[in-house]
């Protein structure tokens, strides 16, 4: 599990007693694709939402995006499922990281069954979600969604894309038998974690081995301060025409002309559309304070910017072709 690295700001006693105020929206739209495979869920009590009594404790809020493939079997059973299963953990919610990750397990093994009853529902979804406990901020990540933070204007990224050319993912792939073709897990699958994909040979099981297909989930854990604006968590057709702090910018424009989110979410998920964005568009921003960000000039570091050789010869071909 990782977090952010907040040596200085944990020392700030002020910034320490910071309460969020939550606020969430949500959009989606099937974009250019035949069919609408993303789907998401907002839910501000996890436990209340179950009818969980948890006496004394402070609520859990629940966002999450699923960005299905292969059909929408997957991503509505996870979205169904994944938040009933996760309260209903006997260590919910005081032992949370480890609730999280066994209940994606659990979430994929529970669709390996259904799916078992009924192949029309074989398919796979990505996962991500965020839940926020009293200042506490836990992003769980299997695929290729990803989760932005905006601090002080600055993004800070909450996951990491789970796809084949992550290196850390591809020699987690190779240990466990799987290879890289083309640039897919196998030469078949575009995300190297997923929930989802029994259907699939030698992607979950491997002769009565572990396959490099994983649906274990990556844990980012962060304290939120009075400096952390809001979260955006999109799914993979959102980040193929935004990037990371350009997402933040965009975002923070929209809350200091209205400050609406849901609003915020409907104009990015637009905005995706007219840079030419293909696929299936969801977005989730949750803000942690009632105000808008502040406008100040946001202090970035110096980009060098340079090309591959790969790139090179890319260019070399186009301008001799």
């Amino acid at each position: 599990m990782e977090s952010i690295c907040e040596d200085a700001v944990v020392a700030d006693e002020k910034l320490n007693n910071f309460t969020p105020i939550l606020r969430s929206g949500e959009w989606s739209d099937i974009g250019h694709r035949q069919y609408m495979e993303d789907t998401h869920i907002c839910i501000p009590d996890l436990a209340k939402n179950f009818s969980n009594k948890l006496l004394g404790e402070e609520a859990v809020s629940f966002y999450g995006v699923f960005d299905g493939h292969g059909g929408k079997g997957a991503s509505h059973f996870v979205r169904d499922n994944l938040p009933r299963i996760i309260v209903d953990d006997a260590n919910f919610p005081l032992e949370l990281e480890k609730v999280v990750t066994r209940s994606f397990m659990e979430t994929d093994a529970a669709f390996a069954q259904s799916c078992a009853l009924e192949s029309s529902l074989s398919s796979g979804t990505t996962a991500l979600t965020a839940m926020i406990f009293g200042r506490s901020l836990l992003v769980a990540n299997a695929g290729d969604c990803r989760a932005i933070l905006s601090r002080h204007g600055l993004a800070f990224e909450m996951s990491k894309d789970h796809r084949p050319c992550y290196d850390k993912e591809r020699i987690r792939i190779e240990s466990l038998g799987g290879f890289v073709e083309d640039g897919y897990l196998n030469g078949q699958l575009a995300v190297t974690r997923a929930i989802g994909n029994w259907h699939i040979k030698g992607l979950k099981e491997m002769d009565e081995h572990i396959g490099p297909l994983s649906a274990e989930p990556e844990l980012k854990l962060i304290t939120l301060t009075k400096e952390d604006e809001f979260l955006i968590i999109g799914s993979d057709g959102i980040w193929d025409v935004f990037r990371n702090q350009n997402a933040v910018d965009f975002v923070r424009r929209r809350l200091q002309d209205h400050n609406d989110v849901k609003r915020c979410c409907k104009e990015m998920v637009e905005e995706a559309m007219k840079r030419g964005a293909l696929d299936n568009l969801t977005v989730v921003i949750v803000c942690f304070q009632a105000e808008p960000p502040p406008h100040v000039v946001v202090q970035r570091g110096r980009v060098r910017r340079s090309i591959s050789a790969e790139g090179l010869l890319n260019l070399r071909f186009h301008l001799e072709g």
